[in-house]
């Protein structure tokens, strides 16, 4: 790209709510925003390289606040695959995620730390991680996929590599475990407060973790400067992490009108994950199937009540194995509580507030006007509109 782009006749859609402004003018400098302006007022540099972006919508690469980027596989077949194979299929995810348009995404638990770093140091082309490192749970939680009747040891994760949850009991194995995740390039902790879909001992509305387990996370994570995201279904479990300080619920589908009132008091913010349950994968038990089906039925009410109350609402997709390529789903979904522009919101504006405000400074500013995320994407259409895998490549823009 030259050193000066100017975006020409583009449909703005800034990412703060407001109405799309038409023919505009987005001046790039050594890939950072220099200056927005109408088309017909800005005079291009002389030696500035022109994209003409009539019929087009120029708007901020989207971001997802929940993925599992390396969950290639479901079920057994995580188990079966060589490391190397693995790898492959992670960075290919990777790959296909920023082709998605996605081009900051917090990963929920999967993936090592070392990803992020390969791909900040240029060594593999993606979106900007924000890895959380090992998932913690407690035995027999939502983290703990052995079988209920087996005596396996559980499962451990390959440095560098992959990450399984970590398990631990008690607020001393907590703190310890939320500070190897932060040793190892974690830039959140990730807890699992309440039951889950996917687990094999457990029921969606089940607590998990004792308030003062999970105040020790906490407390390790706000000692570096960040903050910690709970899986939580039911208002027990999220009434908990609120308790205990956690700030970002995720899912969230069985959340009721008083729940929500203490969430917004808390300050505290829902990223719901509506695709997932409507795209859950393969290689499902009965047990399975029928958690997801329960946590489908509510996850749109539970969308609408948060929105009601005021919760700051994000956007997260947490699709598995060969659904992820269907991440822009969950903004089709959400459009249908939140509207287009809300959807967009969600994914753009809203995830870059508060998904980076502890973990690293991805908050930017177009000319001091709008909190976005670091990338811009073209496209012909209101991303809310399309479910299909997207395979053209977004150049990254930083803005200022």
């Amino acid at each position: 790209m030259a050193p000066t782009t100017v975006f020409s006749n583009a449909t703005l859609i800034d990412g703060s709510g407001r109405d799309p402004q038409r023919s505009i003018a987005v001046v790039v400098e050594d890939g950072r925003i220099a200056r927005i302006a109408p088309a017909d007022a800005l005079t291009p540099p002389r030696d500035a390289e022109l994209i003409d972006c009539a019929g087009l919508c120029l708007l901020p690469g989207l971001t997802d606040a929940h993925v599992h980027l390396g969950l290639v596989r479901t079920g057994a077949g995580m188990l079966w695959q060589p490391p190397a194979v693995l790898a492959l299929r992670i960075a290919r995810e990777i790959e296909q995620t920023l082709d998605a348009g996605y081009t900051t995404v917090r990963d929920a638990g999967g993936i090592d730390g070392a990803w992020a770093y390969a791909v900040r140091r240029g060594l593999l082309r993606g979106p900007r991680i924000l890895p959380s490192g090992a998932a913690l749970s407690q035995t027999g939680g939502h983290g703990d996929h052995r079988p209920r009747y087996s005596a396996d040891s559980p499962m451990t994760s390959i440095p560098g590599l992959f990450t399984f949850s970590e398990l631990c009991d008690g607020a001393d194995q907590v703190r310890r475990a939320a500070r190897e995740q932060l040793r190892r390039g974690a830039t959140q902790i990730k807890v699992m407060a309440s039951g889950g879909a996917m687990s094999p001992t457990d029921e969606l509305e089940h607590s998990q973790f004792t308030v003062e387990e999970l105040a020790a996370a906490v407390y390790e994570a706000r000692a570096v400067g960040t903050y910690v995201m709970a899986h939580a279904y039911g208002p027990q479990a999220i009434a908990n992490a609120l308790e205990a300080g956690v700030q970002s619920i995720e899912h969230g589908n069985l959340l009721d009108e008083a729940t929500a009132a203490a969430m917004k008091r808390h300050g505290a913010w829902l990223v719901p994950t509506l695709v997932t349950y409507k795209l859950p994968g393969e290689g499902l038990s009965q047990d399975n199937v029928r958690k997801t089906r329960q946590a489908k039925e509510r996850g749109e009410q539970a969308l609408r009540i948060a929105m009601e109350a005021g919760v700051p609402i994000g956007s997260g997709s947490d699709l598995l194995g060969a659904m992820q390529c269907y991440k822009t789903t969950e903004l089709t979904l959400k459009a249908r509580v939140l509207g287009n522009m809300g959807a967009l919101v969600s994914a753009t504006s809203a995830n870059a507030c508060f998904m980076t405000a502890a973990a690293g400074a991805m908050s930017a500013q177009w000319n001091g006007a709008l909190t976005g995320s670091r990338m811009l994407r073209l496209a012909p259409r209101v991303a809310a509109s399309s479910m299909a895998r997207s395979t053209a490549t977004r150049a990254p823009l930083t803005t200022t």
